[in-house]
């Protein structure tokens, strides 16, 4: 199966770098570009895109608010949005995330990274390392927000309380950055086991991907990382 990407920066010249890489992959194409957050969103909608490719920084509509509009859309649940950022942790980046974005790319990614990238996100996987799940948290905690109970989108202790014991252990190590592979090493269980939790916490907390279990995992207090 082609994965359709969509390419949304306001420079021309990285658009088209950005075409030529994508479209010399056979498993992938590029279906539009757009130059603002308004036009990405009408692109989405228009081109059936699965991935889109979203500078955070755009003239008029920007990333952020675009990347809210694709997510809040439900015809557009299956779409997933990747921010591309001169910097790896920032207050529009962890906003982003909140908003629905599956994860974020720096713009000097090696070109194997952005492939990989889309092709992560395109299976629903979220694009956040360890490295980058600790750099997150740690810009939660320098913004001084702390857990919610529920309201805005977040889920409350009664959502909470449908997972079980073992989806919860399994959430907070998502949080803490861990991968599947690492996940099942902590408990001793097989990858597959871990990918089930993982899929029945996403689904019954309302959360498109990974990277939004990383959020409510915070948010939520389950993960509660030490200030130095």
């Amino acid at each position: 199966m082609t994965i359709k990407v969509l390419l949304a920066d306001d420079q021309a010249l990285l658009r088209s770098a950005f075409r030529i890489l994508v479209d010399s992959e056979s498993d992938m194409e590029v279906v539009g570009e757009a130059s603002d957050g308004a036009e990405a969103y009408e692109l989405t909608r228009a081109t059936g895109a699965d991935v889109v490719l979203m500078d955070i920084r755009m003239p008029g509509v920007d990333g952020l608010a675009a990347t809210r509009m694709i997510t809040a859309d439900p015809d557009l649940t299956a779409v997933r949005v990747v921010i591309l950022t001169t910097f790896e942790v920032d207050d529009y980046v962890v906003q982003a995330l909140r908003g629905g974005a599956s994860g974020f790319l720096g713009k000097g990614a090696e070109p194997d990274e952005l492939l990989a990238a889309i092709r992560i996100a395109a299976a629903g996987e979220a694009l956040l390392s360890p490295a980058a799940t600790k750099g997150l948290i740690a810009k939660f905690l320098a913004q001084g927000e702390g857990p919610a109970e529920g309201g805005a989108g977040r889920p409350g202790a009664a959502e909470l309380g449908t997972l079980t014991g073992r989806e919860r252990e399994v959430l907070v190590l998502v949080g803490g950055g861990l991968s599947n592979d690492e996940i099942a090493k902590e408990l001793a269980v097989s990858p597959l086991t871990v990918k089930t939790h993982v899929n029945r916490a996403m689904a019954k907390l309302g959360a498109r991907d990974r990277a939004q279990l990383v959020v409510i995992a915070y948010e939520s207090g389950l993960v509660r990382p030490r200030v130095r």
